[in-house]
């Protein structure tokens, strides 16, 4: 239990250890098996709103109110601050693990930044020059960052971070993005209750619109084999629309919309390998979805809010947090038979 709202939430790559950043200024590392808590960072009331592990699971970098980026060696033998990285009168929310490379990517105002964590220093600063950074996301295969803000998305390559970025135009302000892990799909939920999703190599991309409002989270599914297409979910209000890329149809992209959800939709991801989306709310509930279109199994236990969720990387467990700094372990029972 933390002490206040649980902003964000992240699992270490063997599933052994979970962390959990809070409003109140919070790094916690759990033991997922005993759920042991170590305070990496008390709370002091400078919110912390951006937390991401290294894949190889070595680091741990967090950073929010205060401006100041912290770096944590999380080895299992060690446990102790490398690096802080401190921006004076910014509020630090976007940061990313490169999912091949021990480098954070951060952003700070208009500007990004690559961190490398063997070094300790910083490679490159790439300037969005259109407006402040919106959100960040690396490509599958570690070689291109992607950055959204207003009007559009530009993408850098690591080989070359000189060359002029690719440009993608959005019309409007880009709040969300994400590749999907095969590399092939990048999505743009916007500010004018639009999504944009492009294929790598055309630059012109698919827009769906008609959502009630901003669309704020995006999370696709990890197809089960390379066959499979990955499925797109994204939420607006208290809606989840899930995408679905036909093959020889006249309609490029169906939908289907999940509305059991009376209150804000605060989260959304798929199970690992699998197409069941979990979705939390503050109304409460947290609903899984079999399918991505089925109410499959509805839970609870927070006494306001969810405010976010993770699942692990073998996707056997779910962790759901509270707005009053709850923590709830969800595990799954027997094949078919759910999660409790």
């Amino acid at each position: 239990m933390l002490s206040d709202y649980v902003t964000v939430l992240a699992w270490t790559p063997d599933d052994n250890r979970l962390a959990a950043g809070s409003a109140a200024g919070e790094v916690v590392l759990y033991n997922a098996n005993t759920g042991t808590p170590t305070v990496l960072q008390p709370a002091w009331g400078q919110s912390v709103d951006a937390l991401s592990i290294s894949p190889d699971g070595n680091f741990l970098a967090a950073a929010g109110q205060s401006g100041t980026i912290m770096i944590w060696q999380i080895g299992e033998r060690s446990l102790r601050v490398i690096s802080q990285l401190t921006y004076p009168h910014a509020w630090l929310d976007r940061l990313q693990w490169n999912p091949k490379y021990p480098e954070l990517a951060f952003s700070f105002g208009r500007h990004v930044q690559v961190w490398d964590a063997l070094s300790q220093t910083i490679v490159t600063t790439l300037n969005f020059e259109n407006s402040s950074v919106l959100d960040l996301t690396w490509h599958p295969n570690g070689e291109l960052l992607t950055v959204s803000g207003n009007q559009n998305v530009k993408t850098w390559h690591r080989q070359n971070w000189d060359d002029d970025p690719t440009l993608r135009e959005t019309g409007g302000a880009s709040e969300a993005i994400t590749w999907s892990p095969d590399g092939i799909y990048l999505a743009s939920g916007n500010n004018d209750r639009s999504l944009l999703v492009w294929e790598s190599g055309n630059p012109y991309p698919w827009r769906m619109q008609g959502f009630p409002g901003k669309v704020r989270q995006l999370a696709w599914s990890t197809p089960a084999s390379t066959r499979d297409r990955p499925i797109l979910a994204s939420t607006s209000a208290d809606g989840v629309v899930i995408w679905r890329r036909e093959a020889n149809s006249s309609i490029d992209w169906s939908a289907t919309v999940l509305e059991q959800h009376y209150g804000t939709v605060t989260a959304i991801a798929f199970q690992p390998g699998s197409r069941l989306l979990a979705s939390a709310s503050d109304d409460g509930w947290i609903f899984l979805w079999h399918q991505a279109n089925r109410l499959a199994q509805r839970l609870q236990g927070v006494s306001k809010g969810f405010s976010a969720l993770a699942w692990n990387h073998q996707g056997t467990a779910l962790i759901t947090a509270g707005q009053q700094g709850e923590l709830l372990m969800w595990k799954q029972q027997m094949r078919g038979k759910g999660f409790r």
